[in-house]
């Protein structure tokens, strides 16, 4: 027998899968997000040129392969590179007005599959293109948070400031001095990253680095006015409209293109896999990328993250039809056509007793059962159960 790959599962008869892309579709186009759908498979530059070669979904867990024409390509990752890529490409960076997009589909990493985190996964995220004010920042936070609220899952809002392109450079340099310091006792994956990405070591999950980076150079410590400022209007706008937060001095992301604002949502009811969202502001992407300078902010929610964590109340709904005489099937199939203008009908057209069929309604969790025998078609009528 051929199975799943490992780390690949099927979603079958899941209501917990659709009522969270019900809710968070509901909610994107209610703050006036648009959808967009990119391809699965892309070029692999896209991704080591806006994840960064030195993170290690680039270094370690890329789907890559060269395909039949000779191209260097792989599954996406993540979901943002390809939709800045899209929004070169169809030259919505030369229109010089804001465009807000939804996306909802399936990710791959190849990486140790363990609870809440698969090799293909899932993801709906939001993208924010044009609008550089903080307050659009404050704006993305709160679509995320009222995803939450509506599925009924409690959370706690982590945020930072990832400094600029004023701020940075000084502080790399106050933070690779440090790190230097400390090199010796430091896992492989930081001594590289010293070099390549030290801000990326503040994301290390090795508990002996977090140890050690407990003393490292703070960034909110090392903000210029602007960043500062922006910080502050971050924290008084959440707290204007009631959403939680802590500050959390050593949260960065996983990826290279965020800066300034940066947030995760974290939940303690999942496990060591704690981060249900993520996300932040990423300005210099689309630049990277080679479009215009684009100020740009979103975040990304891990669907079977918060599967578990979705109450389901298993209401019955819809309307079964059976016949109990194979006559009576083009009857019962014209009346089905018409009742579903206004609500959901399964047609059983295997002709069945009367006890058959109201088992099997009842079975199917339908809230009402409209069975037609001999008499029932004479009169045009059915025999009604309501379950």
């Amino acid at each position: 027998m051929i199975k799943a790959l490992r780390g690949m599962k099927d979603i079958i008869e899941d209501k917990r899968f659709l009522k969270i892309f019900d809710t968070a579709r509901e909610v994107a186009q209610s703050y006036g997000y648009s959808y967009i759908e990119t391809p699965i498979l892309e070029e692999t530059s896209l991704f080591k040129r806006s994840v960064g070669e030195s993170s290690d979904i680039v270094n370690k867990e890329m789907y890559q392969f060269i395909d039949k024409g000779g191209n260097d390509v792989c599954l996406r990752p993540e979901g943002t590179a390809g939709v800045v890529r899209s929004f070169i490409e169809h030259k919505f960076d030369r229109q010089g007005v804001p465009k807000r997009f939804w996306y909802f589909g399936p990710m791959f990493r190849y990486e140790r599959p363990q609870k809440g985190r698969l090799r293909e996964f899932h993801q709906f995220g939001i993208e924010s293109f044009g609008e550089a004010s903080v307050y659009e920042d404050i704006n993305v936070i709160a679509l995320a948070a009222d995803i939450f609220d509506r599925l009924g899952i409690t959370y706690t809002l982590k945020i930072n400031s990832l400094g600029c392109s004023e701020c940075m450079p000084s502080y790399r340099e106050k933070l690779t001095k440090f790190l230097n310091e400390n090199k010796e006792n430091l896992c492989e994956d930081c001594q590289r990253r010293i070099n390549q990405n030290p801000i990326r070591t503040l994301d290390c999950k090795n508990q002996n680095c977090q140890s050690i980076l407990k003393d490292a150079p703070k960034i909110t410590d090392n903000l210029c006015e602007s960043c500062k400022n922006d910080f502050e209007e971050l924290k008084k706008g959440l707290d204007n409209l009631g959403i939680k937060y802590e500050v959390d001095k050593h949260l960065v992301r996983g990826l290279d293109y965020y800066t300034k604002t940066t947030f995760e949502f974290i939940s303690d009811e999942i496990g060591a896999q704690s981060a249900i969202a993520g996300g932040g502001r990423y300005d210099r992407l689309v630049e990277f990328l080679g479009g215009k300078p684009t100020p740009a902010v979103g975040f990304a929610i891990g669907i079977e993250r918060i599967m578990d964590l979705v109450d389901i109340k298993d209401k019955r709904d819809g309307i079964y039809m059976g016949a109990m005489i194979k006559e009576a099937i083009p009857f019962i199939q014209k009346k089905a056509k018409e009742l579903r203008k206004d609500t959901k009908v399964f047609v059983e057209v295997k002709p069945k007793s009367l006890k058959a069929h109201l088992k099997a309604a009842d079975k199917g969790n339908f809230k009402k059962a409209l069975i037609v025998g001999e008499d029932e078609l004479k009169t045009g009528k059915f025999f009604e159960k309501e379950l």
